[in-house]
């Protein structure tokens, strides 16, 4: 019996997830025309792409990138290469404002400041409701640098790593939901597989994920409760192409990366129908879950036989 419930339970889920999913209301790319979205984390990858997607449906975009005037005002009190690396990411960031605006967006703006400094999340908030009279959708996408490999036992990287990708999207949400309240709009949380299931090598980033994942969900039931109209949607992506994934893991993990581009439109849509999580691909992330509650530690086998440790550059 205990065998059976094991399979039915599953395949049970999978069922009525496929029930729900196919009743679910239809996305159009107009939903998104004329509303005013912030979007983190948008100078590559995941948040490039979901700015130009944004773009193409009419969506006035703000986006972030790390502080350049002032790191220009230093006077050597940064590396070389710690100027050249948020350079890079500034001129980055600029040239997707400048494709929004190509694309079609209602407009496009750029704010410069760091996530760990949490007077960047208020003053992101501000120039919203400056600039675009409020706000209708957050996208929290950006993350701390971090490393692939086995723990290092370094507490101070896993506490700075927890204020970029944990702390400052609690401080941005705080400041953000006057408006949401307002306008009846969404919180979008990039989050990961990493946030769901102990994945080897990604032990910090995994932590702030879990956090992320906790936080919004009980936050959640909040609003819920108090009737607050603002929609939390939790994106549990797999391995995605990014050019930051693919350098710290490709030649570790035996799998094959998803898309960018269709991953991006994924979340938006999932946050447009104010779904309350988004799993991409869905076979690679949904089914382990099930798998999960069932069979733990058959899912921490198949996962570490998806990694050949061998290959991991040395630290």
């Amino acid at each position: 019996m205990g065998l059976l419930q094991k399979i039915l339970i599953p395949v049970l889920g999978l069922v009525l997830a496929f029930c729900f999913y196919s009743s679910r209301e239809n996305f159009k790319p107009e939903m998104l025309k004329g509303k005013r979205v912030i979007v983190t984390g948008a100078s590559t990858g995941i948040g490039e792409q979901m700015a130009y997607h944004l773009a193409r449906m009419g969506a006035h975009v703000l986006v972030t990138a790390r502080t350049e005037a002032k790191l220009q005002q230093v006077n050597g009190k940064l590396g070389t290469h710690t100027c050249t690396h948020r350079h890079r990411e500034a001129n980055l960031t600029l040239q997707v404002v400048e494709r929004c605006r190509a694309l079609g967006a209602s407009s496009a703006r750029l704010v410069s400041g760091s996530m760990e400094d949490m007077a960047t999340t208020r003053q992101l908030v501000e120039v919203a409701e400056a600039e675009l009279g409020g706000l209708d959708m957050l996208i929290l996408n950006h993350v701390g640098k971090s490393y692939f490999n086995y723990f290092d036992g370094d507490v101070g990287h896993v506490q700075k790593l927890l204020n970029i990708n944990f702390l400052s999207y609690v401080a941005m949400t705080v400041s953000a939901l006057p408006m949401l309240k307002r306008s009846g709009g969404s919180i979008v949380v990039v989050s990961s597989m990493a946030g769901k299931v102990g994945f080897p090598f990604t032990v910090p980033y995994s932590a702030t994920k879990f956090a992320l994942d906790g936080f919004f969900s009980s936050l959640r039931q909040e609003f819920s409760i108090q009737s607050v109209n603002v929609s939390i949607t939790l994106c549990i992506l797999g391995f995605i192409d990014t050019e930051n994934a693919m350098r710290a893991a490709a030649d570790v993990l035996l799998m094959s990366p998803a898309p960018k581009e269709e991953c991006a439109l994924e979340i938006i849509k999932g946050g447009t129908l104010r779904q309350r999580e988004v799993y991409y691909r869905y076979a690679s992330t949904k089914l382990p879950l099930l798998l999960r509650d069932w069979a733990a530690e058959l899912l921490d086998l198949l996962v570490r036989q998806r990694y050949r440790p061998e290959r991991l550059r040395a630290a």
